[in-house]
């Protein structure tokens, strides 16, 4: 019972987890054919969007539960390790990928641009209701 209640209240991260993983272990010769206006590593921008929307869902899906930083930072747990298996994932299960620092890099960089607006954000609210 306990297992529902959480896929429930985590549909959306859960979700956004599986087209990441969708996204990171597909084939990377059809993703090079998607030819984004030929920017220069525009890849590590859709990591960065990537994990920045994860965590944001994340974030979105707990806002009751994360009282202070400490428990923010604990959700923040996911989405990093997350990044860090479909990283190792592409190298072990994947012909056209490879595992690269630098996407992890831009996943954390995602990760933790998302609990700085977050924080942002509720700093406002707090200050809004006094």
């Amino acid at each position: 019972m306990q297992i529902c209640k959480m896929i429930k209240r985590y549909k959306y991260t859960i979700l956004l987890s599986l087209v990441i993983l969708y996204l990171s272990l597909k084939n990377a010769d059809e993703l090079n054919k998607v030819q984004f206006l030929n920017i220069p590593h525009f890849d590590k921008f859709a990591h960065f969007c990537m994990y920045f929307a994860l965590m944001i869902v994340a974030i979105f899906e707990s806002r009751k539960s994360l009282i202070g930083n400490r428990p923010l930072l604990l959700l923040a747990i996911y989405p990093f390790l997350y990044g860090v298996l479909m990283e190792i994932l592409q190298e072990i299960l994947t012909t056209t990928r490879n595992a690269s620092i630098y996407d992890v890099i831009f996943n954390t960089l995602g990760i933790f641009i998302s609990v700085l607006v977050w924080m942002l954000i509720m700093r406002v609210y707090r200050e809004k209701i006094r």
